[in-house]
C-alpha cells in the first residue's frame, strides 16, 4: 500500500509540475492571476449576494442556493485544513513557480475551487446554457490554483467535488 501510495503522489507530483511549468507563459501568467480571483470569497460571495438580493425567479433561487452551498462546502473544507495539514506545492517542491503573495496555510482542499463550483452549479441549474459556459471558466479556476504554485491536482479535485456536491444538495433542498 504505501509504493501504491508513493507511485500517486509521483504522478500528482508530475502532473502539478507540467501545468506549474511546462504550460508556463506570459499571457498564461496574466490569464491565471486574473481568472484564480473569480474563486476568490470576494467575488463569490458578491455573486451570490447580489443574485439572491436582487436578482428575478430563478436567479433569485440560484443565488440563495449558492449562498447555501457556500456556506455549507467551506465546513469540511475548514476541517480538512485544520486535520489534514498539507504543505502547498510551493514549500516542498524545488523551483515551484509562484506569485506575490503566496498563501502559508495548508493546501488540502482548494478553497477556491471549491468556491467556484458551489455558485456555478446552482448558476447550470438556472440556465443549462449559461452552464456550459461557467463549467469550464470554474475548472480553469483550479488549474489557476495549480497553475500559481499554490495546490495539487488532488487539493483542486477534492474542493471541486465539495463544492459540487454542497451545490446539488442546496438546489436539491430548494427546488
Amino acid at each position: 500500500m504505501k509504493r501504491f501510495v508513493s507511485w500517486l503522489q509521483q504522478q500528482e507530483n508530475r502532473m502539478f509540475l507540467w501545468i506549474n511549468k511546462r504550460m508556463r507563459r506570459t499571457y498564461l501568467d496574466r490569464f491565471f492571476n486574473m481568472i484564480t480571483h473569480l474563486g476568490g470569497a470576494t467575488f463569490t460571495v458578491t455573486a451570490a449576494l447580489c443574485l439572491s438580493l436582487f436578482g428575478h425567479d430563478s436567479w433569485r433561487l440560484a443565488g440563495m442556493q449558492s449562498c447555501i452551498a457556500l456556506a455549507v462546502s467551506h465546513v469540511p473544507v475548514a476541517l480538512f485544513k485544520k486535520n489534514y495539514p498539507r504543505l502547498r506545492p510551493y514549500l516542498v517542491l524545488k523551483d515551484t513557480n509562484t506569485y506575490k503573495n503566496p498563501l502559508t496555510d495548508h493546501s488540502f482542499p482548494s478553497g477556491h475551487t471549491t468556491a467556484i463550483f458551489s455558485i456555478t452549479i446552482p448558476l447550470f441549474y438556472a440556465n443549462a446554457w449559461l452552464g456550459t459556459i461557467l463549467l469550464p471558466v470554474a475548472s480553469l479556476v483550479g488549474i489557476s490554483r495549480m497553475y500559481l504554485g499554490l495546490h495539487y491536482p488532488s487539493d483542486c479535485l477534492v474542493g471541486c467535488i465539495i463544492g459540487t456536491a454542497a451545490a446539488f444538495g442546496a438546489v436539491v433542498l430548494f427546488t
